[in-house]
């Protein structure tokens, strides 16, 4: 017997309003993306590189939303521990940029660093409002995307403030940093997208 769509999902309006939220956050991550990983690249910055992977992984996590919203709720709970996975690779990434940049030791444009560090924010801000009427919807796959999005508004200032930084030190510190404390802003989503996805699986088996 083949298992029927959850109906915690709601009604056709609320399903269809979310699933336009979320194929809009998908379009502008995806968009911005190649925004920043072109400046990240140019300049040599780490903060912007962590955070244009992850602009990737969101919109990576918005299409895997958009092929779930009709899963049960047990196959939702898989498809969430995936994401929860797939929430650590910009991290990962990260780490080995940083490794990179400490070794030779360069520093990037303070201007271009603030600017597309707040492009970013416009571009999240604007996602986590499209996003957090529906953060309870849909369990663990909702929640990824809502914990994304959020996590990237404060990952953005961050990156804004060590542009501002750089240009008053002159120091690459700054950047490495925020670009480290981004990895970490994603691999605490990831517990909690993990954690909440579990839950969900058990709630379905019982």
């Amino acid at each position: 017997m083949s298992e029927e769509p959850d109906p915690t999902l709601g009604d056709v309006a609320t399903n269809l309003a979310l699933r336009s939220a979320v194929r809009n956050a998908a379009v502008l991550n995806l968009g911005y993306f190649g925004v920043e990983f072109a400046v990240a690249l140019a300049i040599g910055s780490v903060a912007l590189f962590a955070d244009s992977v992850d602009f990737l992984e969101d919109a990576a996590i918005n299409l895997l939303i958009l092929a779930g919203l009709g899963f049960s709720a047990a196959r939702r709970a898989k498809l969430g521990m995936l994401l929860a996975a797939i929430i650590l690779v910009p991290g990962l990434a990260t780490l080995w940029t940083a490794w990179q940049n400490f070794s030779d030791g360069r520093v990037p444009d303070a201007m271009s660093l603030s600017i597309t560090g707040f492009g970013a924010f416009m571009v999240n801000l604007a996602c986590a409002r499209m996003l957090a009427p529906f953060r309870t919807t849909g369990g663990s796959l909702t929640r990824a995307a809502f914990l994304s999005a959020r996590n990237d508004v404060a990952a953005n200032v961050a990156i804004v403030v060590a542009g501002l930084l750089t240009a008053a030190t002159a120091s690459r510190w700054p950047d490495l940093i925020v670009g480290l404390g981004i990895a970490a802003l994603n691999a605490g989503a990831a517990l909690e997208v993990y954690n909440a996805a579990r839950d969900e699986h058990v709630s379905a088996k019982s």
